[in-house]
């Protein structure tokens, strides 16, 4: 077995596999109930329409659904990016394909659009530092070069497109933007869209947007990429991709449904990828999926709810301000792991360290060594209990 995946080798545990062991061996306070403040995992309940969908459809699951998704998903997808970002026109049948959940797709899109054995190797896959670890994953497992672009105080958490050399950016197959940013909540402007797309044409790459979080914000919609490039006049989406999914927009992560939409020429080229490896959404859970794409009530309310959770927390928490787009709060501490530790044994918290959501770069600078990450997903009550917790951790 000397020859199997040698890149597998180059990743390390997956951040929750770390928090598990970072924790074993020590007991959380027992006069306390346990808040688990770690995991993004929405816990709002079913929209009304869920079950009704799914009993409607459950026949569906006797056959095998369509890859790319059916025709009701996608033109549900391509209505809400239209309605939602004012796009004058997405093409359900060649600008959208169904996803199962944005996970498989972060991951899988690095191996459609990296090549490591061109005669003109362009390796370097640029990402956000801190960042969803499944971009790092990507790069290293289809043969790129991750290259990190440190997220800090210092610039407002926003990846710094200037600091990076020409040198690299000649040498850049695609880029991650995760805006609203998961973890530090930074949400991306018109001119950083601008400036991303006019470097992607000068160099020649792909931008990759994350945009989970685009429906939980603090006080103004986030911007999209797609309408970023409708802005620009490009409204073929050149060179643009972005994923969305229905896990924090509508609370539904078991659902594993999500989408890709852009540019029409990348999107083939995935589709292409995606009919050998991509999973697909079974077809009664497609139905409910496309139910959600046009159902914006049930939105309304969970983004009161997160609103209502950031504003509780800060206020018990007594400094620091609420994110402009997740529903996670950022918080500097002297050593993340530390105080995940003691926070777990005397207060009955978990959460996770910033280091496990960044990279060392290649000074071995970890810019996430000194935060820990917690998720608002437990209503008003629970946030403003977490936040007088955290307030009393001893390290």
């Amino acid at each position: 077995m000397k020859h199997a995946q040698p890149r597998l080798n180059q990743l390390g545990a997956y951040p929750f596999e770390r928090l598990k062991k970072l924790l074993a061996g020590i007991s959380p306070n027992p006069s306390l109930q346990h808040i688990d403040a770690g995991a993004g995992e929405p816990r709002l309940p079913l929209a009304n329409f869920v079950q009704d969908t799914l009993h409607a459809h459950l026949g569906g699951f006797s056959k095998y659904p369509p890859t790319r998704g059916i025709g009701e998903l996608c033109e549900a997808v391509s209505e809400w990016l239209m309605r939602r970002y004012k796009l004058a026109a997405v093409n359900p049948q060649t600008q959208v394909l169904s996803a199962n959940g944005t996970r498989e797709a972060l991951f899988a899109i690095a191996h459609a659009l990296v090549n490591p054995e061109s005669a003109n190797e362009k390796p370097h896959v640029l990402m956000p530092n801190p960042m969803y670890q499944i971009y790092l994953g990507a790069a290293v497992t289809a043969g790129g070069k991750p290259y990190v672009m440190a997220c800090t105080p210092e610039n407002d958490f926003a990846p710094d497109l200037d600091a990076i050399p020409a040198s690299v950016w000649a040498q850049t197959a695609l880029i991650y933007v995760c805006s609203p940013s998961n973890p530090t909540g930074w949400v991306a402007d018109f001119a950083y869209y601008e400036k991303l797309l006019q470097l992607a044409d000068k160099h020649d790459f792909y931008i990759v947007a994350d945009e989970c979080y685009s429906e939980i914000y603090w006080q103004n919609k986030p911007l999209g990429l797609l309408e970023a490039c409708q802005k620009m006049g490009r409204n073929d989406f050149r060179r643009a991709l972005v994923m969305n999914s229905l896990s924090k927009r509508s609370a539904l992560p078991g659902l594993r449904s999500g989408f890709i939409a852009g540019d029409e020429t990348l999107i083939a080229r995935f589709a292409k990828l995606r009919s050998y490896t991509g999973p697909a959404t079974p077809l009664p859970l497609q139905h409910v999926a496309a139910a959600a794409w046009r159902d914006e009530t049930h939105v309304a309310a969970n983004l009161k709810v997160y609103r209502d959770s950031l504003a509780a927390f800060f206020a018990a928490f007594g400094v620091g301000q609420a994110p402009a787009g997740s529903f996670f709060v950022w918080l500097p501490v002297h050593d993340g792991e530390a105080f995940a530790a003691a926070a777990f044994a005397q207060q009955a918290v978990t959460i996770l360290p910033g280091c496990y959501l960044s990279a060392d770069d290649e000074k071995n600078d970890n810019p996430g060594r000194g935060f820990i990450r917690a998720a608002l997903v437990d209503g008003p009550e629970k946030a403003a209990e977490l936040a007088r917790r955290l307030r009393k951790v001893k390290v």
